[in-house]
């Protein structure tokens, strides 16, 4: 007969629990406990306004569709490709992506302007 999931759980916590509960002291927790520190660098990639304009220009379209499909206005995409006020984290990261697979951006934007076009 196969133990449900929350049984075998329930019964892992309790022998953890013991386990902990025998200890002498914290420097015995390596014993027991795998501990792992990761370091991410998750850190989006700061775009220039050449960067911004080289990425709508290989999406082959214009400041305005760019705006619309990034939820922000005309004009801070034309700030950002002039210089102005550069992108923000979530916009950079968004560039990261496109950048990253080009053909896969251009193909969904392609799409979703075939959806507005017929809804219209």
């Amino acid at each position: 007969m196969n133990k449900s999931i929350g049984k075998e759980i329930s019964e892992r916590l309790k022998k953890f629990n013991q386990q902990l509960e025998s200890m002498e002291s914290l420097e015995e927790l390596p014993k027991i406990l795998t501990v792992r520190k990761v370091k991410l660098n998750l850190r989006p990639q700061t775009f220039t306004p050449e960067g911004v304009k080289s990425i709508r220009e290989k999406l082959r379209v214009s400041q305005a569709v760019l705006a619309e499909f990034l939820g922000v206005s005309p004009s801070t995409v034309q700030d950002w490709e002039q210089g102005k006020n550069p992108p923000n984290g979530p916009s950079n990261r968004i560039f990261e992506e496109m950048e990253r697979d080009i053909e896969s951006w251009s193909k969904r934007l392609r799409e979703l302007s075939a959806v507005t076009a017929e809804s219209e």
